[in-house]
């Protein structure tokens, strides 16, 4: 989820565990904790982008990362002027719950959380929210801001900061429940349709769960199109082949990396000796026409080859029309 999103929660959480003890400065200290895992992006200052795919959202956003992460911050916390007349285990319990809840709204969207490393390097995705949807920030926002500034010399202030925590949760999960409408929409479309596939993929796009792509995988093939859950007209998949074999050209830990990133949803094609490799899992911005190229989304990887024969990792994007 975005930043945004995840200091909300997290100040939301420090307001509700420890704002009856400090004040405003527990949503402060809620904001803090919270984006913590996120600091793994430093690591790019040390890594390289191909070694990043699988160091982003690892470890940091791991649920054993949240327990120790807990211990080793509560510490910190405990011995500052704020929160040291509170007792340590109230603010591990704290601390806890701002970490691990921002790996728990992570692994709603689409972009794969490893949870439970070091034991497996699953990407754990639900895929039932965008990365960015204000439909589930905002009431946490307002909650907040009732509780901080608006209604802040009443009695009975802290109840809008659990009211904000409570609607943005019952959102949360509501989009489950609209994402198994979506993939039944799917199953009946492939079948009329007379499409056969292994396995689905459904991804929101934009804001509220209104706008979802279908992606069914094929042995050979992917087929996708946009559905809204506003509109009853079906629409027909465009197809693409996955041309999977090309991506021997690759060396064996790059091949593997894409398709454990991809979690299989991908298509690959060549331009020139460059290797594109079209992630539906992550990149879902829908079917784009580039000159004379047709691609299943806009973003993509990009190998290209060097002179000593290996590989160049890179990105890029189509211009969408």
């Amino acid at each position: 989820m975005d930043s945004i999103s995840q200091a909300a929660l997290g100040a939301a959480i420090g307001e509700a565990t420890l704002g009856k003890h400090i004040g405003n400065k527990g949503a402060f200290l809620g904001a803090i904790v919270a984006t913590i895992p996120d600091l793994d992006v430093a690591l790019y200052l040390v890594y390289d982008k191909f070694e990043m795919l699988s160091l982003h959202r690892g470890f940091s956003h791991s649920i054993v990362f949240s327990v120790i992460g807990a211990f080793l911050f509560a510490y910190a916390l405990k011995h500052i002027k704020w929160t040291k007349t509170i007792s340590y285990s109230h603010i591990w319990i704290f601390t806890w719950l701002a970490l691990f809840t921002h790996m728990v709204l992570d692994a709603f969207t689409s972009y794969g959380t490893q949870l439970l490393l070091p034991f497996s390097n699953a990407r754990i995705g639900l895929d039932s929210v965008n990365v960015v949807d204000p439909v589930y920030t905002i009431p946490l926002l307002i909650g907040l801001i009732c509780t901080l500034f608006i209604f802040r010399n009443k009695p009975n202030k802290r109840k809008y900061n659990f009211v904000g925590i409570a609607v943005s949760t019952l959102y949360l999960l509501m989009t489950l429940g609209i994402k198994s409408h979506v993939n039944d929409h799917f199953k009946t479309e492939l079948s009329e349709q007379n499409i056969s596939y292994n396995a689905l993929l459904t991804i929101p796009v934009g804001i509220a769960n209104i706008n979802w792509y279908g992606v069914a995988k094929s042995d050979d093939s992917i087929y996708i199109h946009k559905y809204s859950i506003l509109k009853k007209e079906q629409d027909s998949f465009e197809h693409f082949p996955i041309n999977d074999h090309l991506l021997k050209h690759l060396n064996n830990e790059q091949a593997e990396l894409m398709r454990w990133f991809a979690k299989g949803f991908y298509t690959v094609a060549k331009d020139g000796e460059k290797i594109r490799i079209y992630n539906l899992q992550v990149d879902m911005r829908g079917i784009v026409e580039d000159g004379n190229v047709k691609a299943p989304t806009v973003g993509y990887f990009v190998f290209t080859p060097r002179t000593d024969r290996s590989y160049e990792f890179s990105s890029g994007a189509h211009r969408s029309e």
